[in-house]
């Protein structure tokens, strides 16, 4: 095992899932890609790119979680990890897949944020969607226990 894949989404379990891919990549001595996926620009039916108010929001949302990528890589890289982080837009699932191929890494450590049958029903899951394409096994890191499932817009 040479490549890992830790899709982070700064959510409650993101240490969990990040510390279980570590632990993974220190014991095989493998490198280390921390990916997160920003949602796509909103499509505006005009021929401008939106309102300044919106991309603005957008751009310091990117900012923000751009800087905890980077945290998150250095302090990876401070435990003698090689470590790359990586900040795309796009559909999560779609990104997911295409960075797996992409980067040809040998494991996803991903998290599961226990939402119930309902919230999978109506909305879907990235994980099980990842899961279900998958070329590569995927490590389903759950939520800790006692641990509230994460709000659909967390």
């Amino acid at each position: 095992m040479k490549r890992i894949l830790i899709p982070v989404d700064f959510s409650a379990s993101t240490e969990r899932v990040v510390r279980t891919g570590a632990k993974i990549a220190h014991a095989f001595g493998a490198e280390v890609f921390l990916l997160h996926i920003a949602p796509p620009e909103p499509e505006f039916i005009t021929y401008e790119p939106g309102p300044p108010s919106v991309r603005s929001a957008i751009a310091k949302d990117i900012s923000a979680q751009h800087r905890k990528l980077q945290d998150l890589e250095r302090a990876l890289a401070h435990e003698g990890l090689a470590v790359k982080a990586l900040l795309i837009q796009g559909y999560i699932v779609e990104k997911i897949l295409k960075e797996i191929e992409r980067l040809q890494v040998d494991l996803v450590v991903m998290g599961s944020h226990g939402h119930g049958a309902l919230y999978h029903l109506l909305l879907g899951s990235a994980t099980e969607g990842v899961l279900r394409k998958s070329p590569v096994p995927i490590l389903i890191v759950p939520r800790a226990r006692g641990a509230p499932p994460i709000s659909p817009s967390a």
